[in-house]
């Protein structure tokens, strides 16, 4: 696994992607856990994420069609991570309770709201971040979490926001 550091126009800064030859496995808005990381050679791969992630944040595309390797995820995680890519498109969201009942992982819990949050607390752990869209899962009642506190907040409402899903405010410095 190597790394890269993508500049985006992000309220967090530059993103910070892990690639193997299998895909990305790691994408990250507020940068990584502390030490050195072997730094990413391969100059074709380097063109791609970025460009690709640089198009979709400049409103060019709106998929990334990156590969993605899944093997920082495993199990009830890697379930609602894929059920998430492959079922909310572009421009829309889903809510953290819609999104446990589709991916069928949660059928056994019967305590109300306990697959919801768990849904909350697996999107916060989302290795992939922008490439599985966890700023598209949203609350029954508004916007919810992300991480990153208030800068992740802003984050997700930046790319809802690219997304037409939230209006752009005065202060909205992405594409029109």
């Amino acid at each position: 696994m190597s790394w890269l550091t993508v500049e985006t126009p992000l309220p967090s800064g530059p993103m910070h992607i892990a690639v193997t030859p299998q895909g990305v496995a790691a994408a990250g808005y507020l940068g990584h856990a502390g030490g050195e990381l072997p730094r990413c050679a391969d100059e074709s791969k380097i063109s791609v994420v970025t460009g690709r992630i640089g198009a979709y944040l400049a409103g060019r595309s709106k998929e990334l069609g990156l590969p993605i390797d899944w093997s920082l995820s495993a199990g009830p995680h890697r379930a609602v991570l894929q059920t998430l890519l492959r079922e909310v498109p572009f421009g829309r969201t889903i809510t953290y309770g819609e999104l446990a009942s589709r991916s069928g992982v949660f059928e056994d819990v019967t305590e109300p709201g306990l697959a919801a949050r768990t849904v909350g607390q697996m999107m916060a752990a989302n290795p992939v971040a922008l490439l599985v869209p966890c700023h598209r899962v949203v609350a029954a009642d508004g916007i919810g979490g992300f991480g990153g506190g208030r800068v992740g907040i802003e984050v997700k409402r930046w790319l809802l926001t690219l997304e037409g899903v939230l209006e752009p405010t005065l202060d909205w410095n992405g594409p029109l």
